[in-house]
C-alpha cells in the first residue's frame, strides 16, 4: 500500500499578511504540533530536513524527531534529509537509534549529499571532497547498522578499531533511505547498493522521472537485489485549502519568496513568475496545490505513473500562518490520503 506523508525544513521566510518572519524558536515548537496533528489524522511519515541558513529553523532534524516521538503513536519519523557528508555517522546512528528507542521503533534515516553546501565550511569540510565524503560516510553508516562493534579504516572519517556503538536500534535494521533529487550516477550507486531511493521532484513534469526509476529497479534486479526492498519515494511542493482557487493564489506568495531567496545563490534558479507558477501548479507540473479533489486526483495520477510506494507533500515550502499549516495537514491527512489509498487498494484487489 502507498505510504502518505508531509515533509517540512521549517522554513522561516516572511508572512504576507505580516511581511515579518517566524522567529526560528517559534517555527520549531509549531513543527512539533504539525507533527502530532499529522499523526492523529493517519498520515504514515513526517520527514524533516537539515539546514544552516537563515530562511530556514532546522539545523538539527533528530532534536524535533526526538521531540515528536513521545508525543505521537503511529506516524514513522524522518529526517529529510541528514547531510551524510558533514556530519559524523557514528552520532547519526546513535541519534536515530535513541529516537528509534523513544519512538518504539518508528525512526528512520534520509540520507544526502545536501543541496545547499553551508554545512560543509561550517563543519571544517572541503567541498572538493563533495562525493568522496558522503560515499564513505554512507558505507560506514551502513556498517554500524549491521555490526554493534564497529572496524573501519577511514580516510575522511576516523579510524575505528573493533568498537561498540550503542545504543543500537528497537527495528532489527533502522531503515536507511538516500534521497537525490534526480542525478543519474546517484541513482545508479544506490540502485547498486539495492537501498531505498527518494526523489526530490520539485520542478517540471514529474514524469521525467520514469525513465530514472526504471533504471533504477533494472540495475538492482541485475545485481540481485530484493526489489520489495529497494522501494521507492518522493516529495513534492504543495498547499491545501477548502478552495482551490484560495490555494492556489495563498500558495504563490510564500513560494516565490522562497525560490527568490534560493535563486540569490544558485545561477541555475531564476525568480518565480506567475506563470511558471501557474505552470507548476497546472496538471503536468510538479505542485501540488488546490482543494482536497485536486490534489488528490493528480496525486493518484503521479504515483500511478512512476509506480512510487511512498509520497510526502512539502508542506508548506515557505511560510504561512500556522493555524493554515494545520488546516492543510488536516486535509490532506483526513480527505486526500483516503482517496488515494482507497484508488489503490481498489486496483489491487481487482489484480487479484
Amino acid at each position: 500500500m502507498i505510504e502518505l506523508g508531509i515533509s517540512s525544513f521549517g522554513e522561516t521566510t516572511p508572512l504576507e499578511k505580516t511581511g515579518k518572519a517566524i522567529s526560528h524558536d517559534e517555527r520549531i515548537r509549531n513543527m512539533v504540533e504539525e507533527m502530532v496533528l499529522a499523526d492523529e489524522v493517519g498520515l504514515d511519515i513526517y520527514a524533516i530536513g537539515e539546514h544552516h541558513r537563515e530562511d530556514f529553523s532546522v539545523s538539527a532534524p533528530e532534536i524535533l524527531l526526538a521531540a515528536a516521538a513521545s508525543k505521537t503513536k503511529h506516524i514513522r519519523l524522518s529526517s529529510a534529509v541528514t547531510i551524510l557528508s558533514s556530519i559524523d555517522p557514528v552520532r547519526v546512528y546513535q541519534q536515530y537509534a535513541t529516537i528509534d528507542a523513544l519512538s518504539n521503533g518508528r525512526a528512520e534515516i534520509m540520507a544526502g549529499r545536501g543541496s545547499f553546501i553551508e554545512s560543509f565550511p561550517l563543519f571544517g569540510y572541503d567541498l572538493n571532497d563533495y562525493e568522496e565524503l558522503f560515499n564513505e560516510k554512507l558505507d560506514m553508516l551502513l556498517q554500524i547498522r549491521e555490526n554493534t562493534n564497529l572496524n573501519w579504516t577511514g580516510k575522511h572519517t576516523q579510524t575505528v578499531n573493533n568498537r561498540p556503538v550503542y545504543p543500537r536500534s528497537v527495528q532489527d535494521k533502522l531503515p536507511i533511505q538516500v534521497a537525490t533529487g534526480g542525478n543519474f550516477h546517484s541513482t545508479q550507486r544506490i540502485a547498486e547498493m539495492g537501498l531505498p531511493i527518494v526523489y526530490a521532484i520539485i520542478g517540471g513534469n514529474p514524469r521525467g522521472f520514469g525513465q530514472l526509476i526504471r533504471l533504477y529497479r533494472e540495475i538492482g534486479r541485475a545485481h540481485g537485489h530484493d526489489l520489495s526492498k529497494m522501494t521507492v519515494a518522493a516529495h513534492s511542493w504543495g498547499w491545501l485549502s477548502d478552495d482551490k482557487e484560495k490555494a492556489e493564489k495563498e500558495y504563490f506568495y510564500p513560494t516565490k519568496q522562497l525560490v527568490d531567496n534560493i535563486s540569490k545563490d544558485r545561477p541555475h534558479w531564476t525568480e518565480l513568475t506567475y506563470d511558471a507558477y501557474l505552470q507548476q501548479i497546472g496538471p503536468n507540473g510538479a505542485m501540488f496545490v488546490g482543494d482536497a479533489e485536486t490534489v488528490a486526483n493528480k496525486l493518484i495520477r503521479m504515483i500511478e505513473d512512476l509506480k512510487l510506494d511512498r509520497f510526502m507533500l512539502h508542506l508548506p515550502v515557505g511560510s504561512m500562518p500556522h493555524e493554515d499549516v494545520l488546516k492543510a495537514i488536516r486535509i490532506f491527512g483526513e480527505e486526500v490520503a483516503p482517496k488515494v489509498r482507497e484508488y489503490f487498494a481498489n486496483k489491487e484487489k481487482e489484480a487479484n
